[in-house]
């Protein structure tokens, strides 16, 4: 175990070099190292959670991701908008540069050239990911029966949060302006949900914390944010660029000790991170 940590700390510290030597490749002229170096090893926090639309297609480096979310070590990290050959990548990163080893399962909805690259006839999967410090069991991966103007899902995993076995959903609803079919899904949603008395469902909602839609989830769960109700006297923080809620870490048989909104140049969602207890 320990030779196997210093080859990865070898590797990562090669990595880091490597992309220092070769210079800035983003756009901004950043170069594409991680915010973190790769000496700061650390474990996951055990009680915390975070979800994340990583945004795709978008010129955001793996590297920098994998940074975004060693950041925080979550315990648990629900992606959107994920290709499994990036989540592979950042997985790697995470291991390799930062010392923090995740298993991971997928709810992949789509098979796609466009977003996730690959040749014609073997186009990347696209979809949903959680990454887990802890192993995971009873994976399951579900289409919406309509998924608006894209496919869209839900996933679902039963691992350890705080020390306690718990149910993790991570769900992408449809795009805006098919409140329609937002409601559906959520109907869909919060029956299985219903199912566990203790459950953490993560994902980009795609709507506002009073939209109609969202009430299933309302009856079910708390947001991780005390302040943030479906109503007008609640106080959301907003977790996109455009100054929306729309990124949800709703609990059920869990209590939020502390939350934040990170906004990150990686992507028009920012990073939402909850620490829980039971």
């Amino acid at each position: 175990m320990v030779l196997g940590r210093i080859t990865r700390l070898l590797v990562g510290a090669m990595t880091v070099a490597c992309m220092v030597l070769v210079g800035p490749s983003a756009p901004s002229g950043a170069l594409v190292a991680g915010a973190l170096p790769a000496e700061a090893v650390r474990d996951a926090v055990p009680n915390r959670v975070m979800t994340w639309n990583i945004c795709n297609p978008c010129e955001t480096s793996n590297v920098d991701r994998a940074a975004e979310i060693a950041t925080y070590a979550p315990q648990v990290i629900g992606m959107q908008e994920a290709c499994v050959r990036d989540v592979e990548s950042i997985r790697d990163h995470l291991e390799n540069l930062y010392g923090l080893v995740y298993h991971v399962e997928y709810g992949m909805v789509l098979r796609s050239w466009g977003r996730c690259g690959g040749v014609p006839w073997s186009p990347g999967e696209f979809g949903q990911a959680v990454l887990s410090a802890a192993p995971m069991t009873d994976p399951v991966e579900v289409e919406y029966p309509d998924g608006g103007s894209e496919d869209r899902g839900y996933m679902a995993v039963t691992t350890t949060v705080a020390g306690q076995s718990v149910r993790v959903f991570n769900t992408h609803l449809a795009h805006r302006r098919q409140e329609t079919v937002r409601a559906g899904q959520t109907r869909v949603l919060a029956a299985e949900v219903a199912e566990h008395d203790r459950a953490i469902v993560l994902g980009d909602f795609n709507a506002v914390p009073d939209a109609p839609e969202l009430a299933p989830m309302w009856a079910l769960a708390t947001d991780t944010d005390p302040q943030c109700r479906p109503s007008a006297t609640g106080s959301c923080t907003p977790t996109t660029d455009w100054q929306l809620k729309f990124d949800y870490v709703f609990l059920r048989g869990f209590v939020p000790l502390e939350h934040h909104v990170h906004p990150t140049p990686n992507s028009d969602h920012h990073v939402l991170r909850t620490d829980v207890g039971s």
